[in-house]
């Protein structure tokens, strides 16, 4: 596929058919779905200022002990063609020793995923009517102009489009920590920032802000990279993410959710799981049978008794919902049995620096407490919040009224039967598409790759739909 650094010419804007935002999973699983469905000469571009395709925050990692945290067998781009990613992986002869039956079980190292997705990328391209050029720029902003959307670049040139589609990913939650803008840059890192974390590890101390999937992703990249010190895990809920587990399946109908309220259907799934429990199932199977009715459920629920969940419930969810391998799961375990690993369930107050290191305060049950530190990590997350959002275009968009906050101030609102961005004045565009975590106040389920390639293939075939019916 053809890339571009620097537009050329910044006094003319250059027209297109279609902008793609964003360049990570979303992105590239949206180019992937226009590829395969236009049957005209689109003219598509990709702006992703990152170096390298597909990867975003989530698939960038190097490391071979960041796994996936779904069983490779439902990790395809493709949602007609269920066991296309582990056909990836026997073209690469990834796992030679797996029968297809263990292969599709397997949680493989997530490096694979955006090698997968670029190589998908490739093979559409070579077979489809469109042209997808990447544009290694940052939009920086997005204004209608008459029927096309302007688009500015960091660069100072202007691309004008007919159809975005804004796939611009995860952004990171800043740390909740009073001191930590005042820390030198060699004493914290970002969960994400994989290459910084791994260069924290040594025999001090570390502390880890935040108690999610994350969290998980810094604790074994330090242990790989011959961490000794102690880790201490800080949370306000003290709550780890859960393993998948090996079972039947559960059998129970659960239609029923949908008519109920938050607290009932808590205690009918704890009723399902006892059930399934007195028969030799996991709890993890009660979960399963809910996975392809996460929109819906969220959507049923009244304002209340969504603020509730959010207040009260969202944590619990989070863990019993997003799980990981059981052999990292056994990581953990083992390292807080055997004290490597130390979760406190705790209210940060602040952090400032010492000549022997860092020093964090927080209360503990009301008791102020304090630990001696070399650096911290900071595994908060993404950030969902549209008042947090740090991306120059989505600050923008909400300053000038293009975009609104999602429901309860989560991303960004959008339609709840389409992908349409809406405005301030509650109007949908027609031309302006969005996926991913930016939907996460409109769906709720939005982040995973089983909800993103379908947003994704949706977002496609409304923007070859229209276009392609605009043409003379």
């Amino acid at each position: 596929m053809a890339y571009n650094q620097r537009m050329n010419d910044t006094a003319t804007p250059h027209r297109i058919d279609l902008a793609i935002i964003g360049g990570g999973a979303a992105g590239a699983l949206t180019a992937l779905h226009l590829l395969r469905h236009a049957r005209t000469p689109l003219q598509v571009q990709l702006f992703e200022p990152a170096s390298t395709l597909a990867e975003g925050i989530a698939y960038a990692t190097p490391a071979p002990q960041h796994l996936l945290n779904v069983p490779a067998g439902r990790m395809s781009a493709l949602p007609d063609q269920p066991t296309d990613f582990t056909g990836y992986l026997r073209q690469v002869d990834a796992f030679p020793q797996d029968d297809d039956a263990t292969l599709a079980g397997r949680f493989v190292p997530r490096r694979h995923y955006a090698a997968y997705l670029r190589q998908r990328l490739a093979e559409a391209e070579q077979a489809s009517s469109a042209q997808l050029q990447v544009v290694a720029q940052a939009v920086l902003s997005l204004r209608q102009q008459d029927d096309m959307a302007r688009l500015q670049l960091a660069d100072g040139s202007a691309v004008d489009a007919r159809q975005v589609v804004l796939a611009c990913g995860n952004s990171v939650r800043p740390i909740p920590l009073a001191g930590a803008d005042a820390l030198p840059h060699e004493s914290i890192a970002e969960a994400w920032d994989y290459d910084g974390v791994r260069l924290l590890a040594g025999d001090q101390a570390i502390g880890i802000i935040g108690s999610g999937l994350s969290m998980v992703d810094s604790v074994v990249a330090l242990f790989a990279a011959g961490q000794t010190g102690v880790l201490h895990v800080f949370s306000r809920h003290a709550l780890m993410p859960l393993p998948h587990a090996h079972g039947a399946p559960a059998t129970y109908d659960p239609q029923p959710l949908l008519a109920m309220g938050l607290r009932a259907r808590l205690h009918t799934l704890r009723r399902h799981a006892r059930e399934a429990a007195a028969q030799g199932i996991p709890w993890q199977s009660v979960m399963e049978r809910i996975r392809p009715l996460g929109k819906a459920l969220w959507q049923t629920l009244d304002e209340a008794d969504q603020r509730r969940f959010l207040r009260h419930v969202v944590r619990h969810w989070d863990v019993h919902r997003h799980r990981i391998a059981e052999e990292v799961h056994m990581q953990l375990r083992d390292a807080l049995a055997d004290g490597r690993l130390q979760l406190h369930r705790v209210r940060l107050q602040g952090v400032v620096e010492t000549e022997a290191g860092l020093r964090l305060a927080a209360l503990s049950h009301g008791a102020a407490v304090q630990w001696d530190l070399g650096a911290l990590v900071n595994a908060t997350g993404v950030e969902t919040r549209a008042q947090g959002l740090r991306n120059p275009l989505l600050r923008q968009l909400l300053a000038e009224g293009i975009a609104r906050p999602g429901p309860h101030g989560l991303g960004l609102d959008s339609e709840a039967a389409g992908d349409r961005l809406i405005d301030a004045d509650g109007t949908a565009h027609g031309a302006i598409g969005v996926l991913g975590s930016l939907r996460i106040g409109t769906l709720w389920e939005s982040l995973a790759v089983p909800e993103l390639r379908q947003q994704a293939e949706d977002a496609a075939r409304h923007a070859v739909r229209e276009l392609e019916a605009a043409m003379p």
